[in-house]
């Protein structure tokens, strides 16, 4: 399995390149020469200068096209008929040999692989274990969120806690989804336990990230079961749910004023966000945010030739999700006539000009080094969130929903609400799945989370999942109009619809083919699974 393979010598290749210009100080280190584990990890300094490349390089293959082709293309907010990193999950036609799937399986077990070695090397240094817990926390943070993610895409995952053992042997059995989710918020609840209250650096996760992130981790499994038509979810993990999304909201991260805000360079580590993949400005390949060449409609935004979005668009679902005053459809899609002050600034900024009938990618679209020097080609610099407050609040919405129908609850109400009203639009009096759906995928819509609150539903209502997804548009472009003023969706019944083909839209869409290379490598992957054997002990103070 050579991605999972990951050789000790990355320890010296990952901090090689944390001499970079960045503006954020902790990745801002110059490398001693020679590092070998020898005289490594001897100091503090060496446990943050291990821990920072964890908050970019090892993530940029999932980074560069699967965040959104899968979490949003998938879940069809977008779609991209001709680009090949997006029409496959948009499609429904993915393999095992395509590409991104690949990239982004290898990406997170790096993520996986150097997190065990920052882990393991910490443990055995000298130095107090009230210093060491506080990094192997900030490393069991990266590797349950990889794990999050592989047991939400693949299901059955292999567990590794140290490289050398799947270097000896690579041909191993692969975990149960249960297991592979338990771990991940094993690693999370240390996380919570011994990440510090307040972030040492820049950037750098807190406790209460750790909760953020467990509020995710404890609503994924809550529906989780034998049985996926079961239609109610598990009502200790909802509470854990709960808990976890208020001591998240009750640490030092506050949502911002404005959206459009959120996606503004130079609000990299805002108020809002509270785990953050980091680029490095104007850095080398593999520590920058390759996203705005993939989106951009023309080279008129980002001054170059790296724009190659004109065909990346947004889907009439997500289209027809906005009501009239939503001004979140400005920020996250360019649709014709719409103004962008950030961008073009020298030429008094930036208004879309094409035909009203399709509409680009807004978010990751930042302009050019010209507007930012921080900005330069394939690399707009801005900041990848992984989590952010606004999704911990509709996480504690929706634990708190729970099994019910609505929920009249005053905090679930006022989190949700603030939300809408920083969005131009009235407050609800009450909350349904429905509502609680419509906010996460407008809210945080191509911020790659979309298709998992489709697999997280799938876990307890897969026919009603299914159905929903058979109920889009998918197979067939229905030409439109649209109004940008009042985010109207119109049919042009002028011209012709074009039909696609798409996959199979079945309850086995709701896990992804292994590599190819991978399974040639590991025939155990499509082998039942065997149970994980935990040997740690599991924390349980975390709540009193």
């Amino acid at each position: 399995m050579k991605k999972i393979h990951i050789k000790r010598i990355f320890l010296f290749v990952a901090l090689s390149f944390l001499g970079t210009s960045c503006s954020d100080d902790f990745l801002n280190k110059e490398p001693n020469d020679l590092i070998t584990k020898e005289n490594f990890y001897k100091t503090e300094d060496d446990f943050k200068a291990a821990t920072a490349p964890l908050y970019n390089k090892v993530w940029f293959d999932f980074n560069d096209k699967f965040y959104y082709g899968l979490g949003d293309g998938r879940s069809y907010n977008l779609y991209a008929p001709y680009s090949d990193y997006i029409y496959p999950f948009a499609d429904l036609t993915e393999t095992g040999l395509t590409g991104p799937l690949v990239s982004a399986w290898g990406s997170l077990y790096n993520v996986v692989q150097q997190s065990n070695n920052v882990i393991i090397g910490i443990q055995d240094s000298n130095l107090d274990s009230t210093v060491k817990n506080k990094y192997i926390a900030e490393a069991r943070f990266m590797r349950g969120t990889a794990y999050w993610y592989l047991a939400s895409l693949w299901g059955n995952v292999i567990i590794s806690t140290d490289p050398a053992d799947l270097v000896k042997n690579p041909i191993v059995n692969t975990s149960p989804v249960k297991d592979v989710y338990e771990f991940a918020i094993r690693d999370m609840e240390f996380a919570a336990k011994f990440l510090p209250e307040a972030a040492p650096q820049t950037g750098r996760l807190t406790k209460y990230s750790a909760f953020g992130m467990l509020s995710r981790l404890y609503l994924s499994v809550s529906g989780l079961s034998d049985n996926p038509n079961s239609g109610t979810r598990n009502q200790d993990y909802l509470d854990l749910a709960k808990k976890a999304a208020q001591k998240a909201i009750s640490g030092p991260y506050a949502l911002m004023d404005n959206y459009a805000d959120l996606f503004k360079v130079d609000n990299n580590n805002n108020v809002e966000s509270m785990f953050a993949l980091q680029w490095v400005p104007n850095g080398s390949y593999g520590v920058t945010n390759t996203q705005q060449a993939y989106f951009a409609l023309g080279s008129d935004i980002t001054g170059d030739d790296a724009a190659w979005g004109y065909w990346t668009r947004a889907s009439n679902d997500i289209l027809y999700e906005y009501e009239s005053k939503d001004i979140r459809r400005h920020d996250t899609w360019m649709a014709d006539n719409d103004f962008y002050p950030e961008i073009s600034v020298a030429n008094g900024g930036y208004t879309v000009d094409h035909a009203n009938t399709f509409v680009n990618v807004k978010k990751g679209v930042v302009g050019s080094t010209k507007d930012n020097p921080k900005i330069s080609k394939q690399n707009s610099a801005l900041n990848t969130y992984m989590l952010r407050l606004g999704e911990v609040y509709l996480n504690y919405a929706e634990a708190t929903l729970g099994n019910s129908a609505s929920t009249s609850d005053g905090v679930a109400l006022e989190y949700v609400n603030k939300l809408r009203v920083r969005a131009g639009l009235e407050p609800k009096t009450a909350l349904t799945y429905q509502d609680i759906i419509h906010e996460r995928r407008v809210e945080l819509c191509m911020e790659g989370q979309y298709w998992y609150d489709l697999v997280r539903r799938s876990y307890y209502k897969q026919q009603e999942v299914v159905n929903y997804i058979t109920g889009q548009s998918r197979g067939v472009i229905v030409p439109i109009t649209y109004d940008a003023a009042t985010n109207t969706v119109s049919v042009d019944a002028t011209r012709d619809n074009s039909p696609r083909a798409i996959g199979a839209i079945d309850t086995s869409i709701f896990l992804l083919p292994y590599p190819e290379s991978e399974v040639i490598q590991n025939p155990l992957l499509n082998v039942a699974p065997v149970p994980y054997n935990f040997n740690d002990e599991k924390i349980t103070d975390l709540f009193n």
